[in-house]
């Protein structure tokens, strides 16, 4: 215990290098460490940005196109999927339950998106976050919206509050609805999603305020007299025309089946097709809303809005997670539109490792600031061997061995590095507990205080290691120096 008593007691006689060698090494190490808590806590908060939701499905496209503009709301979607079809793979055997997604314009920067009330009670966040009202309710009327907590802070909006949404995404789009005018009836808690930065409106309510004659929508306020000549009567349907039996089904991009007429998109059919194609639509002309059976393409969940009402996208939740595969191929390979199925979890992955380099460069810098600081070290150590001289040499003259003399240097730099790696995990720490809901309130990052990881492990492995074989250069450069250079006044 001799050696570890006098490399105390020589710490603590310099007192000052000792302190800020100790903090050098401690920034550096805090450095190191809380990037990859930052690091770790950014990755945590983007794959749990969306759970419990085992598809997204859109049109036919890129998938991470349809997971940013579902997901995160940016960019543009890949097109629109119709409200039948979403009605049709909704009654799929797989799928124990869907919900639809359509995005619509802006309110003052922040993006509408049309849904159901079945939306708040399936999405899902991080681990086991739920969507949770501190105000309200669910908007149910073509009138009402709900908004996130982020677009309640910045506009000072209340329950009641008017919104106007406009065209475009900035905050003075290129017309507004002023026609069809909303007002708020809930507000979401925050969940540090883009939830919080969204305007949730009916999806009665993305219609309303897009009817061409303005005043409301047209499926609540409009008398049927009164309907657009192009749209159908909500009691009258015209019910799809079915292609006859036999007819071959063509993926897109193949080729047709020999004999059928190619027409351009716009012009009118050949007179043969065209009486052909009137004769089949004679009988299944029009459908009245009697006791006669309904057919079985009719919109029934949502009866006021046409089958062909364009959707973003659709959340989907399978009743067994390993049939989700097989019912994204299902969706894929679709014949009737063509669709495109996301797992969330396989795209957040696809999409992170795009834009995960920048964690590298954060891993760089960190690596250099403990490069610096256990160079700061070294410096410090080996400028004190020139104060330390002559003790050195009365080591040696009362019989200290160079086993000895390597040892009480080794052991001090051993310290050094031992006391900033403590002194620095515990001001990550410090800085956790202190700045975790500032972090979220201003960027909506979570960042979680758990237990150091193997990274973190591995890098105060590291840095004590270094510290240690530091030591060993002015250990070598001590006993080296003759023992009368040291015993000798100097002037």
């Amino acid at each position: 215990m001799l050696i570890p008593r006098l490399a105390l007691r020589s710490l603590r006689s310099r007192l000052l290098t000792t302190t800020l060698t100790v903090a050098s090494i401690a920034l550096s190490v805090t450095l190191l460490v809380g990037i990859e808590h930052v690091r770790v806590g950014v990755r945590d908060s983007f794959a749990g940005t969306i759970r419990g939701v085992d598809l997204i499905v859109g049109a036919r496209g890129g998938t991470l196109q349809v997971l940013l503009s579902t997901v995160f709301g940016i960019g543009s979607p890949n097109g629109a999927v119709k409200l039948e079809t979403f009605e049709r793979w909704k009654a799929h055997p797989a799928v124990k339950w869907a919900v639809p997604y359509a995005l619509g314009d802006s309110h003052r920067g922040f993006r509408v998106v049309g849904t159901t009330e079945e939306f708040y009670e399936r999405y899902r966040f991080r681990e086991s976050g739920r969507v949770t009202f501190v105000a309200g309710r669910a908007a149910k009327a073509d009138d009402e919206v709900v908004i996130g907590s982020e677009v309640a802070e910045r506009l000072k909006y209340a329950i009641g509050a008017p919104v106007v949404v406009v065209h475009g995404l900035k905050d003075i789009g290129t017309s507004s609805h002023e026609a069809h005018p909303f007002h708020v009836v809930g507000i979401l808690a925050r969940t540090f999603t883009p939830i919080d930065r969204s305007v949730f409106v009916t999806l009665e309510g993305i219609e309303g305020m897009h009817d061409e004659h303005g005043t409301a929508s047209p499926v609540t306020a409009k008398p049927a007299a009164v309907a657009p000549a192009k749209r159908p009567v909500p009691n009258k349907r015209v019910a799809p025309v079915a292609p006859p039996a036999g007819t071959p089904m063509v993926m897109p991009g193949a080729e047709p089946p020999k004999g059928t007429p190619m027409v351009m998109p716009g012009a009118e059919p050949p007179p043969a097709v065209k009486r052909a194609a009137t004769a089949r639509a004679v009988a299944p002309k029009v459908v009245k809303d009697t006791a006669a059976p309904v057919p079985a393409k009719r919109v029934t969940a949502f009866p006021k809005l046409e089958p062909d009402f364009p959707l973003t996208s659709f959340l989907v939740g399978t009743k067994n997670r390993f049939e989700a595969l097989m019912l994204q191929r299902e969706m894929n390979t679709d014949l009737v539109e063509p669709l495109t199925a996301v797992i969330p979890g396989v795209a957040l992955g696809e999409l992170w490792q795009n834009i995960g380099s920048a964690e590298v460069g954060l891993r760089v810098v960190a690596i250099f600031a403990v490069a610096i600081g256990l160079t700061g070290m070294l410096v410090a150590l080996y400028s004190s061997l020139e104060a330390r001289r002559r003790e050195m040499a009365i080591f040696r003259a009362i019989g200290a061995g160079p086993r000895t003399i390597v040892a009480l240097l080794v052991l001090e730099s051993g310290l050094l590095s031992l006391l900033g790696c403590v002194l620095g995990v515990a001001m990550v720490y410090a800085m956790l507990i202190l700045g975790q809901q500032p972090i979220e309130q201003r960027f909506g990052l979570h960042l979680a205080i758990r237990a150091l990881g193997p990274a973190e492990w591995m890098y105060i492995s590291v840095v004590l290691l270094a510290g240690i074989v530091i030591g060993f250069v002015p250990a070598i450069k001590a006993y080296r120096t003759s023992l009368v250079d040291g015993l000798s006044p100097r002037a």
